[in-house]
């Protein structure tokens, strides 16, 4: 029988990309995912397509598989020759059970490996900026579990030891314990000053955390319904926070932004909240596709030193025309005589890529906008060559047309709807994990409406912040019935990521 291979990963704490180089091409290749709770969700998307997706999450109160339900798991997918992750928070050796699942795949003949993961106990509190060890007041570290209970008679947790230490002790899964833990350091010597932090979902948008000492932490937490999952840090270099609390101070932070673009597109968009704070959800509505029929494309190539204009009013139109020029092994000297005219930066960035210089970008990026940038510039009896998406408004064309100029419309695209995780979008907005909402064009607005498929969409929203990226969408949104909170004044992810900002900066 062929034996597949099982990773025990660790994925880190939450934020996905603390997860390792090695971690994530285990995720990639696996034919079988086995994923915990703490697990980030954003990782599943790196998966294979058809690969088989496992919930073995555990929660204080309940588990969905138990232990020796998962190690068997692991050993029967292997045993059928495949690749399985198992994908766990954290490191899988840091109070992971990794130990007892490389056991099971011992005495079972099955290969494996570990792949170390970032342990909570490190991130956690270096998000909350709170470093674990510093040269001034903490030169040891002690991780504890917190699941076991410190009043018990034979406990294996030397708490004479940890009172008196002067270090850092940083214990995970303790917060049903809390009061308890808090009553066996004090006991045993510790002074009730001792600064204390509770760190909740670290490294994610709903992090919170909540300082206080060994003598009132258990009564704050109370007070503040603090539960888990949650890391406790005791020690003087939880006062570093005031200071170095990097965070929970950026711009985006507490904030799960849905991207709608299409999955080619929303890399910059995503990759922007990340860095300013906030997590991206990427859903993309729209996916890029090649036209039904190249031949219009092929004929306007085949003359294509007869046109006197050329407008691109996308990214994609640029890649496709271009795409579409090198099938026929042209050169693009052949554009020795167009003029070019691009509808926004990003349109004229692409076309520099290819050493060409464009004439003409419309301060708003927008066809009417262009139409008013081209009046005084396209003469009567003009060809223009516009290649743009299968489906588009019909102002450019109409209005190029009513000048006298000669227009011809091929289609570079189709936009089609997208593949995203319905399921998955529509659960975290019923359960308000998602705060901001972006759509970049009208077709991520239409498609994101036809995907939802609710019969009360503002039930769905409300409470949730709807950005658009510029009038044309927001109207079109508007007229499906989602209310729009930020319009961008500047028609590029740029601006709608500024105007987002400034929206919420003028909330507060």
């Amino acid at each position: 029988m062929n034996k597949g291979l099982v990773y025990l990963v660790g994925a880190g704490p939450g934020d996905p990309k603390l997860i390792t180089v090695k971690g994530l091409e285990a995720v990639q290749k696996a034919h079988v995912i086995i994923y915990d709770r703490l697990a980030g969700r954003r990782l599943l998307t790196f998966t294979r397509p058809g690969a088989e997706l496992i919930y073995a999450g555990k929660a204080p109160d309940r588990h969905t598989l138990k232990q020796e339900e998962i190690n068997r798991l692991l050993v029967e997918k292997a045993l059928e020759g495949k690749i399985v992750t198992r994908l766990k928070g954290g490191d899988p050796f840091v109070f992971g059970r990794g130990g007892e699942e490389a056991e099971a795949l011992v005495e079972a003949g099955v290969t494996f490996e570990i792949v170390p993961g970032v342990t909570s106990a490190v991130a956690v509190p270096a998000y909350a900026g709170i470093p674990v060890t510093h040269r001034e007041c903490a030169s040891n570290l002690a991780i504890i579990t917190g699941n076991e209970d410190p009043a018990k008679d034979d406990s294996s947790i030397a708490w004479d030891k940890l009172a008196t230490s002067a270090g850092t002790l940083v214990f995970l899964m303790g917060m049903a314990n809390l009061p308890k833990i808090t009553g066996r350091l004090l006991e045993n010597g510790k002074p009730e000053q001792t600064p204390v932090a509770l760190i909740r979902w670290g490294t994610t948008p709903e992090q919170q955390t909540l300082v206080g000492t060994l003598g009132d932490i258990s009564d704050k937490a109370l007070e503040a319904g603090f539960k888990s999952p949650a890391v406790i840090v005791v020690g003087e270099v939880v006062a570093m926070r005031e200071k170095l609390n990097w965070f929970e101070n950026k711009p985006f932070f507490g904030k799960r932004v849905l991207v709608t673009r299409a999955r080619e597109q929303a890399s910059r968009l995503s990759e922007t909240i990340y860095t300013l704070g906030g997590e991206p959800v990427e859903y993309p509505t729209i996916s890029i596709a090649e036209p039904d029929d190249y031949t219009p494309m092929d004929r306007a190539i085949q003359a294509i030193e007869s046109f006197d204009w050329i407008i691109f009013t996308s990214v994609n139109g640029v890649a496709s025309f271009f795409r579409r020029l090198r099938h026929h092994r042209q050169d693009v000297r052949k554009l020795h005589r167009a003029r070019l005219c691009a509808i926004g930066p990003k349109t004229r960035e692409a076309l520099e890529n290819y050493g060409l210089l464009v004439e003409t970008v419309p301060g708003e990026y927008r066809a009417e906008e262009i139409v008013r940038e081209l009046q005084d510039k396209v003469a009567s009896g003009d060809r223009v060559l516009l290649p743009r998406a299968a489906i588009a408004r019909r102002v450019l064309p109409e209005a190029l047309t009513a000048m006298g100029a000669v227009v011809t419309e091929v289609p570079a695209y189709r936009t089609l709807t997208g593949g995203g995780d319905s399921a998955l979008v529509m659960s975290m907005l019923q359960r308000k994990e998602i705060q901001v909402i972006t759509f970049t064009s009208s077709s991520t607005v239409q498609n994101f409406v036809k995907m939802m498929d609710v019969a009360n969409l503002s039930a769905l929203l409300e409470g949730i912040t709807v950005a658009c990226i510029g009038p044309v969408t927001a109207d079109t949104a508007r007229d499906l019935g989602v209310k729009v909170d930020v319009v961008a004044g500047e028609y590029t992810i740029e601006g709608l990521v500024k105007a987002v900002l400034d929206y919420f900066n003028h909330l507060n």
